[in-house]
């Protein structure tokens, strides 16, 4: 479940709620009875790993005939050793 962040335009008291997407929306301040507004925040969803496009797209454009910064043409082949059978 999610968290919202409400601020009370009466008093300025910030609050976090923990509320299903299918709950109402916090109208009045638990301390004042004053309205709540609800806040906009940074959320920590984060893309990581091979696939998007700051990983993956971005770094194959190329800009005026050059590649992409730490990008080269050479690719390396890995070595995988498997175990001797005896």
């Amino acid at each position: 479940m999610p968290i919202y962040e409400y601020e009370c335009l009466k008093c300025g008291k910030k609050l976090e709620v923990i509320q299903k997407f299918s709950d109402k929306p916090l109208s009045r301040c638990p301390e004042c009875k004053g309205k709540l507004h609800k806040l906009i925040s940074h959320n920590s969803f984060i893309l990581k790993g091979t696939g998007w496009y700051a990983t993956d797209y971005a770094s194959h454009k190329k800009e005026n005939g050059k590649k992409a910064e730490g990008k080269s043409d050479t690719k390396t082949e890995q070595k995988v050793e498997t175990p001797a059978k005896t």
